[in-house]
């Protein structure tokens, strides 16, 4: 791996390069009125129906939002009210990257064209690339390819908009339940799990694990 020169160093955004705010969002609005431990389970939940709401056929971002919100809320014995959907939503563009992202980011940019592909808005996802400290060379999103990772859909959107394949990428997510088990499966073999504490690592997909974003130049021999 750490000869491998990508054509493309390909990245999951939210939660891998940026800082992905949902459970504290969903903390501001719900934390009066539910405990730790069912504020926990919240959480829990939101994140679980937020990933089930993307599996369906492609739907704007607001949408998985408000369905995955809404259902969390019913699960949980929470009234749900379709302004705080929309407040979370909106809240989106505001958040910026993780404190180790810009310099890491900055270096790798310098040798390798980087390429994010994010479950994302069109409308949103500017504000968020331009906090990451380094040039992009292209933004690919979920809109764009009518289709939200896990599904394969979306990373042959990349490969085709990119004209490249598999072999001509190093793919880097902090998640494997939306990136690196998709990417294996489509026989991407060069990938960097972020180990941000989100899932257990897994081995069995084929990674060179780092902490953090500012070990991503060591991969490459940078």
């Amino acid at each position: 791996m750490t000869r491998f020169r990508p054509k493309y160093i390909t990245f999951d955004c939210h939660g891998t390069l940026i800082h992905f705010q949902m459970a504290e969002a969903a903390r501001d609005i719900y934390g009066a009125q539910l405990s730790e431990p069912q504020m926990l389970e919240f959480i829990s939940n939101f994140a679980a129906y937020r990933l089930d709401e993307v599996m369906k056929h492609w739907q704007p971002f607001a949408t998985v939002i408000h369905n995955a919100l809404e259902r969390a809320c019913k699960r949980n014995g929470v009234a749900f009210r379709p302004e705080d959907a929309r407040n979370i939503y909106e809240r989106i563009p505001s958040w910026g990257p993780h404190p180790d992202v810009p310099e890491g980011l900055a270096k790798v940019a310098k040798e390798i064209p980087l390429v994010t592909l994010t479950n994302s808005m069109d409308a949103q996802i500017g504000s968020n690339v331009a906090k990451l400290g380094a040039p992009f060379h292209a933004v690919y999103t979920a809109e764009q390819a009518c289709a939200y990772k896990p599904h394969f859909r979306a990373f042959e959107y990349m490969f085709d908009m990119l004209n490249c394949g598999p072999e001509d990428i190093l793919h880097c997510s902090s998640s494997f339940r939306y990136d690196l088990m998709s990417a294996h499966d489509l026989g991407i073999k060069n990938k960097v799990w972020v180990n941000r504490g989100h899932e257990p690592a897994n081995p069995y997909y084929g990674y060179v694990e780092i902490p953090d974003i500012s070990h991503l130049p060591g991969v490459v021999g940078l």
